[in-house]
């Protein structure tokens, strides 16, 4: 076999781990939503997305982009052996953020009632004065999520993030809504479940950091922290915003019910996410250690879109040929609505991820930050354009039709940028293959959707006959290479066997 490139290990290793965590928090996450479209209306759902994607914006503007700086600062002081200084930082932001965002969220409070009167939306006002004492609460979540970064304990992030939150906030809403309590319910299940994530967050903290915190405190110039913040703050801003422009145009134009029919089917949609938010945590710095060598970086960048698409492609296809039995299944039959809001952004989100991500990981890594940020306003521009002038007319597609067109557009201007600045890209033959796969594992699924009248025989069945045929397609073409092999020898030996003799010999 050829000399392994060891980033191509560190990326299985650490992507298994945050991958663990995902998957995780993504069922849950599910089957939160689950839960609650079973036992409220759509109009109750679409309405706690509504006040959730306000508070999710505003919290965003409230602590600065200052968490940031903490797992930029902190590792180079404690790799130069000051503690105190990182212990000053890791203060100071804390302070910071605590006393911005106490005072946006008391803004918010005695703004709610013009709020709900811009969307419509009366009982808004009720869930915005009770969601708003999470803004403060988010900003401290934030800092914890970045201190565990710079201290590199990503394990204790997963423990914090992707199972007490969820879990917690699972029972309880549950408890709340078989008690028959609906919005409040919601509101009570969300506000506990990140307080309960805070406490056990902050307590294995200061457990895992107990010498960095009884360290003798040094203050430092506030200006590098600013100074670096602040931009990514701005980055952070319209990133945030697009996400939560559809729920705002769709409160605004249509009803809080389209809100929630949209939420669930981009929900769905954007389980294709999963594989690269497992992976580009660890792809950003492998870039940016070899960004000098171009023929290691576009090695990495092949070996990492290979492994997206051959992941996701099959979760595509399986979604985008039962999204109304998937919705029905899961949900209610009444979220079939959202089928082509499913279909639309299952592609879009496979296209966008393949190559490079909506946060242009690759180009973060490669240095290209004010690029990063050119982006993301063509990105929110897109969606913003495109949703307004669709959504009207017909309805939560358009808000669809934005997203992904939104999502096409960014996935291109990657492709094109890499390959201008670097002259980088992922198109192989290996890629090909793993791509051409995708079409005998459609053509087999196609007649289970076609003749098959039941949705749960269909949700069992589709699975399956599309992963199966998938999988024997890429054997069959010997689509396997020297770097999957060592990435499936990272996550299991188990599954290394599976693999033709052929590549093992190599």
């Amino acid at each position: 076999m050829t000399d392994h490139d060891e980033g191509v290990s560190t990326l299985a290793k650490q992507g298994s781990i945050t991958f663990v965590g995902n998957v995780v928090k993504g069922v849950l996450g599910f089957a939160i939503v689950m839960l609650m479209t079973r036992f409220v209306s759509p109009s109750v759902y679409g309405l706690f997305v509504l006040a959730t994607s306000v508070i999710l914006f505003t919290q965003i503007l409230a602590n600065l982009g200052l968490p940031l700086a903490i797992d930029y600062f902190v590792p180079q002081y404690l790799d130069e052996g000051e503690r105190g200084k990182a212990k000053g930082v890791i203060v100071q932001v804390t302070a910071t953020v605590l006393v911005t965002s106490s005072l946006v969220a008391l803004a918010l409070a005695v703004s709610t009632a013009r709020i709900g009167d811009f969307f419509g939306e009366p009982a808004m006002q009720i869930a915005l004065l009770l969601l708003s004492v999470t803004i403060p609460m988010l900003a401290i979540y934030k800092v914890l999520l970045t201190s565990y970064y710079s201290i590199k304990k990503l394990q204790y992030r997963v423990i914090m993030r992707d199972l007490v939150r969820p879990i917690v906030r699972f029972v309880v809403t549950a408890g709340f809504l078989l008690a028959g309590f609906g919005l409040l319910g919601l509101i009570a299940g969300y506000v506990i479940g990140l307080f309960v994530a805070i406490t056990v967050g902050s307590i294995v903290f200061v457990y895992k950091a107990w010498d960095l915190l009884t360290a003798d405190i040094e203050l430092v110039a506030p200006g590098p922290l600013v100074t670096y913040s602040v931009p990514l703050a701005m980055t952070s801003v319209v990133f945030v915003l697009m996400g939560q422009v559809d729920y705002f145009l769709l409160g605004y134009f249509l009803s809080s019910d389209d809100v929630g029919i949209y939420r669930v089917g981009y929900m769905l949609g954007s389980g294709l996410m999963i594989i690269f938010n497992s992976l580009s945590p660890v792809f950003k710095p492998l870039i940016a250690e070899t960004r000098d060598d171009t023929v290691l970086v576009e090695q990495r960048f092949q070996v990492m879109a290979r492994w997206i698409v051959g992941i996701t492609l099959p979760y595509a296809i399986v979604l985008s040929l039962g999204a109304s039995s998937y919705l029905a299944v899961l949900y209610t039959p009444q979220y079939a609505a959202a089928t082509l809001v499913v279909v639309l952004l299952a592609g879009a989100f496979l296209f966008n991820v393949t190559f490079g991500g909506p946060d242009g990981t690759l180009l973060q890594g490669l240095g290209y930050s004010r690029m990063v940020f050119v982006n993301t306003l063509v990105l929110f521009g897109a969606n913003l354009l495109v949703s307004m002038t669709l959504i009207p007319f017909v309805g939560i597609e358009g808000a669809a039709i934005g997203s992904a067109t939104a999502l096409f557009l960014v996935g291109g201007l990657t492709l094109v940028e890499v390959y201008y600045l670097d002259g980088i890209h992922p198109f192989t033959r290996d890629f090909a293959k793993v791509v051409g796969a995708g079409v005998p594992a459609t053509i087999a699924g196609a007649p289970i959707v076609l003749f098959v009248d039941s949705d749960l025989v269909i949700v069992a069945a589709l699975p399956i006959v599309v992963i199966v045929t998938f999988c024997l397609s890429l054997i069959a073409t010997d689509a396997f290479t020297d770097e999957d092999a060592q990435m499936i020898a990272e996550f299991s030996p188990t599954l290394q066997r599976w693999l033709p003799a052929s590549l093992l010999n190599r």
